[in-house]
């Protein structure tokens, strides 16, 4: 049996418009899915070649939580060199997507009932991890004319 914090999700949309992209291109459909995010192309032979060498060099042990050092080290310096930002890198933290980082923050900062304000248009999970985590959903339509940010008045 499923906790009552998971029969309070909705079926993933992500999930259900690629199977129907799937199906239609099945069925002779010429579709452009724009669902899961998957790339139409294979991984570059170049980093299948530099993952395989990672592994049979024994790269494949569990990592720092926040990330492998020279990974840090490479983020901040990549902020430094094209944004002009500093951080350190205990300041930074990798993840393995936004989705999965915004879970993670909302997990540690939403209380049940809690509003959490979502720009629209947003990513169909949005909605769900806020829910998921006992906030509410808060939309805020956002257009080209303010470049989709949320504006003081709208926040306000």
């Amino acid at each position: 049996m499923l906790s009552q914090r998971m029969q309070t999700l909705s079926e993933s949309l992500t999930i259900a418009i690629s199977a129907k992209a799937k199906q239609m291109k099945a069925d002779g459909v010429d579709v452009i899915s724009f669902s899961a995010g998957e790339p139409d192309f294979d991984t570059p032979k170049a980093i299948k070649d530099a993952v395989k060498e990672a592994l049979d060099s024994g790269c494949g042990k569990y990592t720092a939580v926040a990330g492998e050092p020279d990974v840090l080290k490479a983020i901040a310096t990549k902020l430094k060199k094209d944004n002009n930002l500093t951080y350190t890198t205990n300041q930074i933290v990798t993840n393995v997507g936004a989705k999965h980082s915004l879970f993670n923050i909302f997990q540690a900062l939403i209380d049940k009932g809690d509003e959490v304000i979502i720009p629209s248009p947003y990513w169909v999970s949005y909605p769900e991890i806020v829910k998921f985590s006992g906030g509410v959903p808060v939309f805020l339509e956002t257009n080209d004319e303010c470049d989709f940010k949320i504006t003081p008045k709208q926040l306000k």
